[in-house]
């Protein structure tokens, strides 16, 4: 059947009739100062993956892709090479590789080949196409701490964005709340794959995001409520005394767990401080939308206050003033290259932001957080490699493509599985008709797990959502419809 005319979900449900299986994600394990490790989870009644990941690879059997250019993510360029990929993992990579017999060869002379783009900053499904208000559902306006909440329950694999980012090379995304909260929720971290559930979609064993936000977006939206925060103090006290009542709750549970009799009632689940209390155990990555330099630093001193970590400081225009500070903080930052001033915290941004970060030696990522750029992230990477090396950085091409694979795989946890061509890692892969960076270039082949999810030449087998299909039924269907 051809996915153009059955839809994502059609295909996803036949994908899984065919795998007969189902994928867990993987718990998560805490320890006291100690190094012993904690019951599982916070609550020991409480299901702590109460929505496991169904995502079941198709079966990809035994591939080669032979003769390309290759950007691996992990630095380095290979000229002529090859990559055998062997039931959904990258078996081999380099040049004069002998191709096992029985392999399906494809033939990429010529082309380039990356690992798969990843977006780490998507509001896909949540701010779903069209943009009407029914799609609205990625800002939870209620108050200003709403960690409590999970992107999934919002997330639409019927968005049609969801293909025309696969066109574009994008095969793994971390779909995030909106930034309209002091703390938004969680984020999850899902395969670009047709499906009929998020869960389907959702990569096996990714940890969740908690996502933060700085600066305009808190004080503007509470502020003019009337109620706190209305300045960027109330801000930080509002994060401050969030870190403490997790901390506590965190205490309680974990003097519970170590107790030896375990006598007495447990302390009260609360939802809201689930969450940030497994992101002060590190368990799950904080994710900041932060522009300015000066909040940044502040952000830090808060990590540092309350003992967890940043995982990247998403938009992060004024980076390139403390290039160091992120570095000591182990802290990435995602921006863009030519996205500023469209707000005041936006406005001393500069294109080469990236690469100044990359070429001192801190974390850079390049991402969308939109669902036009998401297709032209290699593009955009361009830019900014561009506009340092016109600064003199000397940015390579095999270091700029880390910009939207490695680096980004790394800050939403998922750098052992994806983001470089690396043997035992997933076969997350794009074939490109030529240079990645070039605005001429198109995406010719998108693998998932060593399965060719598009393909350029072939339109009539590329995914569409059910929602684009349209009513095909007569006019009798309507008719009832309406009834």
């Amino acid at each position: 059947m051809a996915r153009s005319r059955t839809g994502r979900w059609m295909v996803a449900g036949l994908a899984l009739v065919l795998a007969g299986c189902t994928t867990g994600q993987a718990a998560n394990q805490s320890r006291d100062k100690d190094g012993k490790e904690l019951a599982r989870g916070l609550d020991p009644s409480a299901n702590r993956d109460p929505y496991p990941s169904r995502y079941v690879p198709q079966p990809s059997g035994l591939v080669a892709l032979t003769g390309a250019t290759l950007l691996t993510g992990a630095g380095t360029r290979v000229d002529g090479g090859t990559i055998i990929v062997r039931d959904g993992r990258i078996e081999a990579v380099g040049t004069g590789l002998p191709v096992p017999a029985g392999a399906t060869v494809i033939d990429a002379t010529g082309r380039w080949i990356t690992p798969g783009i990843i977006d780490m900053h998507s509001h896909l499904g949540v701010y779903a196409s069209p943009a009407v208000q029914a799609h609205s559902d990625g800002n939870e306006i209620t108050d200003p701490n709403t960690a409590q909440v999970w992107a999934e329950h919002s997330v639409w694999p019927q968005d049609p964005g969801f293909e025309r980012a696969l066109q574009g090379g994008v095969t793994v995304l971390q779909i995030l709340p909106g930034s309209a909260n002091l703390f938004g929720g969680r984020s999850v971290t899902v395969k670009n794959v047709p499906a009929r559930s998020v869960q389907e979609m959702k990569f096996p064993g990714a940890p969740y995001g908690l996502k933060m936000a700085c600066g305009e977006n808190p004080k503007r939206v509470y502020g003019g409520k009337g109620r706190a925060p209305g300045s960027r103090m109330a801000n930080v006290a509002g994060y401050r005394k969030a870190w403490v009542e997790a901390a506590e709750y965190r205490r309680k549970w974990d003097d519970y767990h170590q107790s030896k009799d375990k006598k007495g009632d447990p302390p009260k689940r609360d939802l809201q401080l689930d969450t940030l209390a497994d992101a002060l155990r590190g368990d799950i990555l904080v994710h900041n939308h932060c522009y300015r330099a000066d909040e940044m630093a502040v952000m830090l001193d808060v990590a540092k206050e309350f003992d967890y970590g940043v995982s990247a400081f998403h938009h992060a225009v004024e980076a390139y003033k403390i290039p160091d500070l992120l570095k000591e903080g182990d802290a990435c930052i995602a921006t863009w290259a030519h996205w500023w001033g469209f707000k005041m915290e936006a406005y001393d941004g500069v294109p080469a932001n990236a690469a100044i970060v990359h070429r001192a030696g801190a974390c850079a990522i390049i991402h969308s957080d939109d669902d036009t750029l998401i297709q032209h992230l290699t593009k955009e990477a361009a830019q900014a490699m561009a506009e340092g090396n016109y600064l003199g950085l000397d940015i390579k091409e095999e270091e700029a493509i880390t910009w939207v694979t490695a680096n980004a795989a790394r800050s939403i946890g998922v750098a052992d599985k994806v983001g470089t061509l690396e043997p035992g890692k997933m076969a997350d892969i794009v074939v490109w008709s030529g240079n990645p960076f070039s605005i001429y270039t198109l995406a010719d082949l998108v693998l998932i797990d060593g399965v060719v999810q598009y393909d350029r030449s072939r339109p009539a087998t590329a995914p569409r959502s059910d929602f684009e299909l349209g009513q095909t039924g007569p006019d009798v269907f309507m008719q009832r419809g309406a009834e």
